[in-house]
């Protein structure tokens, strides 16, 4: 089923509560996120003054995310966030973070693609099903509820689990293998906001 091509329409009443035009009823911030996760494009007024107050309302998703501690952004990249309110890098900021996330999108599925198809020599290798399994559990942690032009759903055949096959009784390993990810994924955040 396509996605519709008009964004949901939120509006914001006086109360501050959030209403669904699609579903007439109202909503919370967690099922906005949830809509942007699926895919939805989302678009918040306020009633009365007509207001675009979508980036606004992002804004609070993201900085709640990041207080319950699903941080996704470094200190380094948040403290150069702030400077770039204040310099001229204010006008290239935002085109650069859009073709960062376009770049990362675009690349999901070609990257999952490749995993799903890789065979020959290195799939003989020891070792390459742990490998394939921890580059398959970084990818769907780092585009999980991605959507965007040219990308689609994570194939079903490549869950977080195994390789090849749904996610299983491995819960112990696979945290320890998202651990690890996690701070290769930080050192590397830290290295690109050196430079």
């Amino acid at each position: 089923m396509a996605a519709p091509t008009e964004p949901l329409l939120i509006k914001r009443y006086a109360s501050r509560r959030l209403y669904n035009t699609e579903t007439s009823d109202y909503v919370t911030l967690e099922d906005i996120a949830r809509f942007i996760r699926e895919g939805r494009e989302v678009k918040i007024v306020d009633l009365k003054s007509g207001d675009d107050l979508t980036r606004q309302y992002l804004l609070q998703i993201i900085a709640e995310h990041e207080s319950r501690g699903e941080s996704v952004l470094p200190i380094d990249v948040l403290t150069d966030l702030v400077r770039s309110y204040t310099t001229s890098a204010q006008s290239v900021v935002p085109q650069f973070l859009a073709a960062s996330f376009e770049m990362l999108r675009e690349g999901q599925s070609k990257m999952m693609e490749n995993m799903a198809t890789m065979s020959g020599p290195m799939a003989s290798m020891p070792g390459f099903e742990a490998l394939q399994r921890q580059q398959q559990i970084f990818l769907r942690a780092m585009m999980g509820g991605w959507r965007g032009a040219g990308s689609g759903p994570i194939p079903a055949d490549m869950d977080a689990g195994t390789p090849g096959g749904s996610a299983g009784a491995g819960g112990v390993d696979d945290a320890q293998d998202m651990a690890e990810i996690r701070r290769q994924l930080a050192e590397l955040q830290k290295r690109i906001s050196r430079l």
